[in-house]
């Protein structure tokens, strides 16, 4: 069974920085991991993905100012995000696919809070 766990979530103000991760547990040899976000009233979706070999990719609205890197060694995600704005505010959720398996899985959430 895939288990991720989140952390890192938090208020800031606007122009701030957090830094998100999200540790894998389970067996889930080659992935891939990401985080998506939903804000309220809004559906959920992609921040950034990255493979197991590094291969990253990135919504339009956080490139430059969000960077997505791992530890294989760790199983764990990381999600780096400066220069955040308002609406940046949302619940960041930890996403893993694994080959040849066609579920989605995901973390239990964390909160991401951006002050004016």
């Amino acid at each position: 069974q895939v288990r991720l766990v989140e952390s890192g979530g938090g208020l800031v103000q606007a122009g701030g920085s957090l830094r998100l991760s999200c540790t894998a547990s389970g067996s889930i040899s080659i992935n891939i991991m990401g985080w998506y976000r939903q804000a309220p009233g809004k559906q959920r979706g992609l921040v950034a993905t990255i493979t197991s070999g590094g291969s990253t990719g990135y919504a339009d609205s956080v490139k430059g100012r969000f960077t997505i890197s791992r530890d294989n060694a760790k199983n764990t995600v990381y999600l780096e995000m400066n220069s955040l704005k308002q609406e940046d505010t949302a619940v960041y959720y930890c996403n893993l696919r694994r080959r040849f398996d066609p579920a989605d899985y995901w973390g239990q959430g964390t909160q991401v809070t951006v002050s004016s």
